[in-house]
């Protein structure tokens, strides 16, 4: 009998690109959409409509046959959104949809679920130091997957929460459990800060970030999906949190310097000393979006590559090249 992959959140940004690539591999995919409405027939993907996992669901439908979940529907981090709504509205939808779909995939004994969640449970940044006393000297942070978990925001805590839910059940049952803990994923059609980026980077604006050293883990959405399928069927994936990187830590003026060269524009940065772009943050409530521009982020990906036996396949440059040329 030929086993499905059901990938849920099969709109989105990850998840739509995931099933064209599964399809042109010869899989069959069950994709979770909130609406069929703007989906091209293909014989391999069957797309189901679905809200909400915590509704009324026809699980039959959903899991009959699936072999393998991918886990990519959630609820994504909103810097705007209000503390007071974070916690309920995170934990429904990350922590309780994503139990009631695992605890139903035992029910229909699929043999994997592949979680997508963020290195944000890692923590915030890795602009810090630590003391390396063999050495007798100060080291930059790393995220490594030894690292002791640090979510902060509700968002964070969320995925955390999540993650513990799936190695709870996978301990009592079957399930064949991956994590996979994501920074920022890029790619056409990216949204958020990084599409705002390109469009200052579009209009010829000059910005004050010459002086800005920082280093930036991220993963084109071609490696990430590349990463995705190497789990599927992996021996090794299985029980295990993977960090997901393109291996390629970029400054902010760095990555503004490779969009304006995929757009075929100049760049005009100028120098502003980093303690005064804080203290202009500071003062105009922009310190979150200030900290990802001049802040640290970064992933360790060896051990990813080493037990999955995998590389990046396009470099950053590239990746870079296709987000803005829409490939």
């Amino acid at each position: 009998m030929n086993k499905k992959i059901l990938v849920t959140g099969a709109s989105g940004f990850i998840g739509n690109p995931l099933c064209n690539a599964l399809s042109a591999l010869g899989k069959s995919v069950n994709g979770t959409v909130r609406s069929k409405n703007t989906f091209k027939d293909d014989k391999n993907i069957k797309f189901i409509k679905l809200q909400d996992i915590n509704s009324n669901v026809n699980w039959k439908e959903l899991l009959v046959d699936v072999d393998c979940v991918i886990h990519c529907a959630g609820k994504t981090h909103i810097m705007k959104q209000k503390e007071e709504d974070d916690q309920k509205i995170y934990r429904s939808v990350n922590v309780d949809g994503t139990k009631k779909l695992a605890k139903k995939a035992v029910d229909f004994r699929v043999k994997r679920f592949i979680f997508l969640s963020s290195i944000k449970v890692n923590g915030e940044s890795t602009s810090s130091f630590y003391s390396d006393k063999i050495l007798n000297k100060q080291k930059k942070y790393i995220f490594t997957n030894n690292d002791t978990q640090k979510p902060e925001d509700s968002y964070a805590k969320s995925k955390s929460e999540a993650e513990k839910v799936l190695w709870e059940i996978s301990s009592r049952s079957s399930l064949e459990v991956v994590i996979v803990r994501l920074p920022l994923v890029y790619g056409y059609g990216v949204k958020g800060n990084l599409a705002r980026l390109i469009k200052i980077v579009k209009s010829g604006i000059p910005l004050p970030l010459s002086k800005v050293n920082n280093q930036r883990s991220m993963i084109g959405i071609d490696n990430l999906i590349d990463l995705l399928i190497r789990c599927i069927d992996h021996s090794e994936a299985n029980g295990k949190t993977f960090l997901a990187s393109d291996g390629e830590d970029l400054s902010t003026p760095e990555l503004i310097k490779l969009i304006a060269s995929s757009i075929g524009k100049r760049t005009y940065l100028f120098p502003l000393p980093v303690f005064l772009l804080n203290f202009l943050s500071s003062i105009f409530g922009k310190q979150k979006e200030i900290d990802r521009l001049i802040g640290s982020l970064r992933i360790d990906n060896s051990y990813t590559k080493e037990i999955l036996n995998w590389k990046p396949t396009l470099s950053v440059e590239e990746g870079i090249r296709r987000m803005i040329q829409g490939k």
